[in-house]
């Protein structure tokens, strides 16, 4: 026998717990359904208006909506990763191969979605990027949501170098070495860098430094890479987002105007 739909949704719907969740019992008219858009937690973070051309997919592409999706994805991976990897010179690239050889359950799915969704990231935000270019969308009055989004492509290409350092494998090691000696040749804060005598930095107190925690690539720079990795740049980048969000619902979508 088959339910009769409209009853079983009576009983989910018609009742004071889901009356207590849920707003209903207004009127449909538009004052209204400007204040249900406003009133949710979810659905606020979109403009009250929008035109009809904005809404199509070819106009966006989604890229900033797959973008954080993304990104979603990759912390929730991430997190999982944490609980079968040790950030140590010693046991890094074992942990790795371990993965890789499923002594975890899907440990080889896991990884190898962790890095292809790292790299998909990378691709789609320089898309997202591309695309507010052509179409004028950092015009006034986005400039400093252009200026958010140039920040969160730099911590995306952040994220994916430190992640890239994480298996301490051949890669990693001369990916990190080629990468702090370029932060050693820095302007100003690299002891190898132009006007560095000026404000009296040298190979143990400059950016490279910093960044190693010592003169050399010892194990305090893969620590530092996974804290910098699975801390502060998600942590940075995701308190960054809500802040662009937030922008582009008081700013407008590019298509409204």
């Amino acid at each position: 026998m088959i339910p009769d739909l409209n009853k079983v949704k009576d009983v989910i719907t018609k009742n004071n717990i889901w009356k207590s969740i849920f707003r209903h019992g207004y009127e449909d008219t538009p004052r209204n359904r400007v204040l249900h858009i406003v009133g949710n937690v979810w659905m606020h973070i979109h403009p009250l208006t929008v035109r009809k051309n904005s809404l199509k997919i070819s106009y966006t592409f989604c890229l900033g909506g797959l973008t954080f999706f993304i990104f979603f994805f990759e912390t929730l991976t991430g997190i999982l990763l944490m609980f079968y990897y040790t950030p140590d010179v010693n046991r890094a690239y074992a942990d790795m191969i371990d993965l890789s050889n499923n002594a975890a359950p899907f440990g080889r799915l896991l990884r190898n979605t962790h890095r292809w969704a790292g790299h998909a990231m990378v691709i789609t935000v320089c898309f997202h990027m591309l695309r507010v270019f052509l179409t004028g969308a950092y015009k006034s009055p986005r400039q400093f949501n252009w200026v958010l989004g140039v920040v969160l492509l730099v911590l995306t290409l952040l994220l994916s170098f430190t992640g890239y350092l994480l298996p301490w494998d051949q890669l990693g090691y001369w990916a990190i070495t080629v990468g702090t000696n370029m932060a050693g040749a820095t302007p100003f804060i690299g002891y190898q860098g132009p006007f560095a005598d000026l404000f009296g930095f040298s190979v143990d107190n400059d950016l490279r430094f910093a960044l190693l925690g010592g003169t050399s690539i010892q194990a305090p720079a893969l620590l530092r890479a996974y804290v910098w990795h699975c801390l502060a740049l998600p942590g940075l980048a995701g308190g960054l987002m809500i802040l662009h969000f937030w922008r582009v619902r008081k700013d407008g979508f590019s298509g409204q105007l």
